[in-house]
């Protein structure tokens, strides 16, 4: 079985379709591992972390290999659901990516850059934690770049 680029997917007309479906500009967008911070969400979930005109969102979009799409449709289980959730801007304290700085440490055990995202939800502090790449530094400089409350 070979994987074949999907010819007729339109980047452009999807990134403008998800813009509308939430009502907010998208400015940056990186590839992530979702680690913790988000009280509804325990389990590690890959997607999109994307900063928004109106804040910080991530979004997990569902897979399903066949294997496990067999296996549900004989025991009757529900198929995996998109999760996402979203930071408004106002409640966003502090944003950063951390990167491992010792060079003996990125060779005896390599990491990801690590983006994180604090604020008040609902007057809890939360410190959202997304492994990711550098890719990630747009979205910092996004939301830094307009959120009053950031130093």
């Amino acid at each position: 079985m070979f994987l074949r680029k999907n010819e007729n997917f339109d980047v452009e007309k999807y990134w403008n379709d998800y813009e509308a479906s939430i009502g907010e500009k998208v400015l940056a967008k990186s590839l992530g591992q979702y680690m913790s911070g988000w009280a509804e969400y325990v389990q590690p979930l890959w997607g999109l972390a994307i900063a928004t005109s109106g804040g910080f969102r991530f979004h997990h979009f569902p897979h399903e290999g066949w294997l496990m799409a067999l296996s549900r449709a004989t025991t009757g289980g529900e198929a995996p659901k998109e999760k996402a959730f979203f930071v408004p801007r106002d409640s966003i304290t502090s944003v950063e990516l951390i990167l491992e700085k010792r060079w003996w440490k990125k060779i005896l055990t390599p990491s990801n850059p690590v983006l994180t995202v604090r604020c008040l939800i609902n007057g809890e502090e939360r410190e959202v934690v997304i492994e990711t790449d550098r890719t990630a530094a747009e979205i910092v400089t996004a939301l830094k770049n307009s959120t009053p409350t950031d130093e």
